[in-house]
């Protein structure tokens, strides 16, 4: 058994009010290796940290400074670590994004990432490379904060993760989706539901009391619903941002959101509290004419565990989610929506093939390839021609300026429910509505007093309006967080103010990782001098899936 998250985390609460006027340094030397682990029952190579997995927690207040210095000792795979949630304020180079804001980390060499904790939150961080986070590259990261609007109403705090689980390993699992005779782009079927990473499921908890449950979902493709028997849930945050306190009975996080909630045990019970952990497997759970019919058979229960001579088995019914509709939450600070768009990015998503036949997935009928120069260095190294889109190649540029209100309309064109994740901000949730609404239309009706987060659930056959302020330069990634999409190409880049990202400094670490694989570090896409000299480019995706 592998025991994970389960802990309790240590509420830091001695800095002085003020932020960042105590904040400190947090570092941490990783070695990333191959180790072995049967978190379902059936073994297999897994890819952890320091020859050990599941992996560790980041943890650090807001303002402290984070140091990660990351050692590939691989041997076989590159790598590279993204900090999923992190804006990464001035701080692009470190988002992890392999091909984008780095090269891909060979084996036997050494980068580090830091950047300010500049915001609290559940956050994770896994790999951006090779699809290697469904092997087992992932951990929770926490950045506490001593202004916590809810510090005062909860004892204590745990970490719930929860994910889909696959006995083979990415890369062969790809190549075999990636074929021309994957008609119906099916993606691969997952082999189980782990809750901790195969951990303890049960948490020990004291009557009277209230905890807080930093709930995360790092699946490689699925949601999963999560309920506490009969107990409410009091939801105070959504990725990494405050809410008003609301009320649930039971949850849907899709892969790459996080939740947290209060939750009080009851002091007239007597018993321990099951709780229920159940992959949506299904493509439309909310379709009244599914193509299957809805199902949910893979769920693990758990237990909050109130006295250990009481039984541990119990377990309870649930005959239909009905989740809290997650798009209407109310910010806490009641901030509104920003008015004014300057500018307008329509994403229309839909299954597609290449020239070659193979199944991808496309944004506005192209689909995301990747190039020899990561995108972030031709911005820093083209000059006043970085607002070309062209010289990025086929990633799907868009250009948005330094102030201005980005308005981002995604329409699903897919019987499916797709989670879409953008690198860099946290986004208004302006809309979202149910399944089958068609796409989006001027005029539609908007939420004034939007939710924030970074990941967000598109429903099927419908559309999302999200809108960002333009305040972090960069060239941050938008993408379907289904990790098998983002293998076939539904992903779009966003160039955030790129006249501010000229002459950028890349770390001489990142660029000796790229050198030392013979990877360009200037120039526009295919590493050339000429923004718009397209000899070398990368324009039709590789048939033989290496990551």
């Amino acid at each position: 058994m592998y025991r994970a998250y389960l802990t309790h985390l240590v509420v830091l609460t001695a800095l002085a009010p003020v932020k960042f006027s105590l904040a400190k340094s947090v570092g941490y030397e990783w070695n990333i290796t191959w180790v072995s682990a049967s978190p379902d029952g059936f073994e297999r190579p897994v890819i952890g940290i320091n020859g050990a997995w599941p992996c560790p927690i980041i943890e650090a207040d807001v303002g402290d400074v984070i140091t990660v210095n990351v050692t590939n000792l691989l041997g076989n795979e590159t790598t590279g670590i993204h900090f999923h949630g992190i804006t990464q304020l001035n701080t692009n180079s470190m988002d992890g994004s392999v091909g984008v804001s780095q090269c891909p980390l060979p084996p036997d060499y050494t980068v580090g990432y830091t950047f300010v904790a500049n915001r609290a939150g559940t956050y994770w961080y896994h790999s951006h490379d090779l699809g290697q986070y469904p092997d087992g590259l992932r951990g929770p990261l926490i950045i506490h904060d001593t202004d916590d609007p809810y510090k005062d109403d909860y004892d204590d705090e745990f970490i719930l993760t929860m994910s889909d689980w696959y006995h083979n390993q990415t890369i062969p699992l790809v190549r075999a989706m990636i074929q021309p005779n994957n008609t119906d782009f099916s993606p691969p079927v997952p082999n189980s539901t782990l809750v901790n990473d195969g951990g303890d499921t049960h948490i020990n908890v004291e009557e009277g009391k209230t905890y807080r449950l930093r709930l995360i979902n790092w699946s490689a493709m699925f949601s999963t619903f999560i309920q506490f028997d009969a107990l409410n849930m009091s939801v105070i945050t959504i990725d990494a941002s405050y809410v008003k306190k609301q009320s649930v009975k039971n949850l849907r996080i899709s892969a790459a959101q996080r939740t947290d909630v209060l939750i009080t045990i009851p002091t007239d019970r007597d018993r321990n509290f099951p709780f229920l952990v159940a992959m949506d497997l299904n493509q439309d759970y909310t379709d009244p004419n599914p193509p299957r019919p809805v199902q949910y058979p893979f769920n693990v229960t758990g237990q909050l565990v109130t006295d250990t001579s009481k039984s541990t088995n119990g377990n309870f019914t649930v005959s239909e989610f009905e989740p809290y509709d997650d798009a209407t939450f109310t910010p806490y600070d009641n901030g509104s929506a920003y008015d004014s768009v300057d500018r307008r990015w329509l994403l229309n998503f839909d299954y597609c093939h290449d020239v070659n036949g193979y199944p991808r997935a496309c944004f506005n009928d192209s689909t995301y390839i990747s190039q020899k120069v990561p995108s972030l260095y031709s911005a820093a190294s083209l000059g006043d021609n970085n607002t070309e889109t062209e010289a990025y190649g086929p990633v799907g540029a868009f250009v948005a300026n330094y102030d201005e209100v980005l308005e981002i309309v995604i329409n699903n064109n897919n019987d499916a429910i797709h989670p879409f994740h953008l690198h860099g901000h946290q986004f208004q949730v302006l809309a979202r509505p149910e399944g089958r609404t068609g796409n989006w239309s001027e005029g539609v009706a908007v939420n004034d007093l939007p939710p924030t987060r970074d990941t967000l659930a598109v429903n099927a056959r419908s559309y999302a309006v999200l809108r960002i302020k333009i305040n972090n330069p960069g060239v941050f990634l938008l993408h379907c967080h289904v990790e098998w999409h983002v293998a076939m190409g539904l992903t779009a880049t966003l160039l955030a103010a790129p006249d501010r990202l000229v002459n950028y400094t890349i770390p001489q670490d990142h660029i000796d990782a790229c050198d030392a694989q013979g990877i360009p570090t200037t120039g526009n896409a295919a590493g050339n001098e000429e923004w718009d000299d397209t000899d070398g480019m990368v324009t039709v995706p590789p048939t033989d899936y290496t990551g």
